[in-house]
């Protein structure tokens, strides 16, 4: 079965497009700062909700209706439950938010599966997902829970709106937290120099990491994907070449994007949440999660998993309940049985990650485990393995085309090479290897494949992040513990000769705006 990616078409205003950056960002900030100079803050504020619907409303303004509805309706209710906290009031607002999203996220999925398994022929029209509804109806769900909970107690509607359509955040998150926002607004932020100066750093590093780094890298993985799914057999190196350029591809998409969101945030002198904190220099897949997509992973700990009961029923369930949230977070990437299989394997990742660390390790004797770098080196090499295995299934267009792939990446169908790749075949023999040469006019991996996937891999492992670099300015909210500052002349400063590099970056980012491609994650 397909998988079922619904892909907008025509793309949204991205932030890696001419309109964008020298057209919609110009004026909204402009108008912004003229305000609050008046020092009317609220109007401000109300001007960042008008450009933010505009933004949503670009690609499709039938929808820019759906996501004012979900807005008035979830401001209702929370005032409601503000005053007088009812679980059935509560219940009915969750059920009609899940209502919401699964009609538009998977109603066709539900039809096409119910078809494929009974052998019938429901037939239900394409229902065009809208941008944003898996990130904005998680956001409300939460902020209903904790006005529940009583740990909200600010109802001014324009300040909603604003946590709920700030556009710098709207479309892929992160997944904001209303105590983390809301008393931002009502402090009145105000951009000044300095701010301005810290958003465009940190906008040109993410736009660079986009439109360079992981566009340029995509040309290698989309190839053997599309042939896979066409039923054409992928050998090892055509495997692993795909399987890491996308994971290093969808790394560079995904941290660029939320480092464009950051830096425009700044701008308006608002910092938003860390998202996306260099995953792979993780040593294990529990800790990548606390690196990857961030906000997702605290939302599904916190009102997921501990509503299904956390760690507080036993050693079984707790191992249960973090499988379960597993699969339904692979589920809330997309409707398709892909991503229902990506969160299975993360899952059994994390059970298998538990039992070796609580039952395997404490049998082997001090004396005899690996410590300091070789036991980090080869701990990252493991998570970054199986990430890439996972990112390789999240990827393909379906079940079958992932196994194809995935027969390649275990050498099933042989290591074949075309007589264009002489720079890895040259390498294979010099080790003393057969290299065997295929007759087949088109094959997708190259010596110039793996020089992209070892020089972007040394970028993820080797250099700080750009929170890290810029840690004197206090760039994102995050757990100070996370950070280790940058050193020398990596650590950000005021200086010419800082801005003359960091222009230098923002300069090649926008000269390759000339094919503007969509952001991975706003398939999801």
């Amino acid at each position: 079965m397909h998988n079922g990616r619904q892909i907008a078409t025509p793309l949204p205003m991205l932030f890696n497009s001419y309109f964008f950056i020298f057209v919609f960002m110009p004026i909204t900030l402009i108008g912004y700062r003229w305000l609050c100079l008046k020092q009317w803050h609220e109007s401000a504020l109300g001007w960042l909700v008008v450009c933010s619907l505009f933004f949503y409303g670009w690609w499709n303004p039938a929808y820019l209706g759906l996501i004012v509805l979900s807005i008035g309706f979830n401001y209702t209710m929370g005032t409601r439950l503000g005053r007088v906290p009812s679980r059935s009031l509560l219940t009915l607002g969750i059920i009609a938010n899940l209502a919401l999203l699964g009609y538009f996220k998977y109603a066709n999925f539900f039809v096409d599966t119910m078809n494929w398994a009974s052998g019938n022929h429901y037939h239900l029209e394409k229902i065009i997902l809208p941008l944003a509804i898996s990130f904005f109806t998680f956001q409300q769900i939460s902020y209903l829970v904790d006005t529940y909970r009583g740990e909200t107690r600010e109802y001014n509607f324009i300040h909603y709106c604003l946590f709920v359509t700030f556009f710098p955040q709207l479309i892929a998150g992160p997944i904001v937290h209303h105590a983390e926002m809301l008393p931002q607004f009502i402090a009145k932020p105000r951009a000044n120099r300095r701010d301005f100066a810290i958003g465009l750093t940190i906008f040109a590093v993410g736009l660079f990491k986009k439109t360079v780094l992981a566009d340029g890298i995509a040309v290698y993985s989309s190839p053997v994907y599309n042939a896979a799914e066409h039923g054409v057999t992928i050998t090892f190196f055509e495997a692993w070449g795909a399987a890491l350029a996308y994971t290093l591809q969808l790394y560079f998409d995904f941290s660029g994007y939320s480092d464009m969101a950051v830096g425009l945030s700044r701008l308006f002198g608002i910092r938003l949440p860390v998202n996306f904190f260099s995953p792979f220099k993780s040593r294990n897949m529990s800790e990548i999660w606390t690196r990857w997509h961030v906000t997702l992973s605290r939302f599904l700990r916190d009102y997921l998993y501990i509503a299904l009961g956390g760690n507080r029923k036993g050693t079984f369930r707790k191992h249960l309940n973090q499988f379960i949230t597993m699969v339904l977070g692979g589920l809330w990437h997309g409707a398709g049985w892909t991503y229902v299989v990506w969160g299975v394997l993360h899952g059994v990742y994390l059970l298998v990650h538990h039992f070796w660390r609580n039952h395997l390790l404490p049998l082997i004797p001090q004396r005899l485990r690996l410590s300091g770098k070789p036991a980090a080196i080869i701990a990252i090499t493991i998570t970054f393995i199986l990430w890439t295995v996972g990112a390789m299934i999240f990827r393909a267009e379906s079940l079958a085309s992932a196994w194809v792939i995935f027969q390649g990446m275990l050498g099933i169908n042989g290591v074949l090479l075309t007589a264009d790749s002489t720079g890895i075949g040259q390498l294979l023999q010099a080790m003393g290897l057969q290299v065997e040469y295929t007759p087949q006019a088109i094959r997708y991996v190259t010596a110039e494949t793996l020089l992209w996937v070892i020089a972007l891999l040394g970028i993820c492992l080797c250099l700080p992040n750009i929170y890290e670099i810029m840690c004197n300015e206090d760039p994102v909210i995050i757990n100070p513990k996370m950070l280790k500052p940058a050193r020398g002349w990596l650590l950000w400063q005021p200086s010419a000769g800082q801005a003359l590099w960091y222009a230098l970056i923002a300069m090649i980012g926008l000269l390759h705006l000339n094919q503007v491609s969509e952001f991975l994650y706003f398939q999801f």
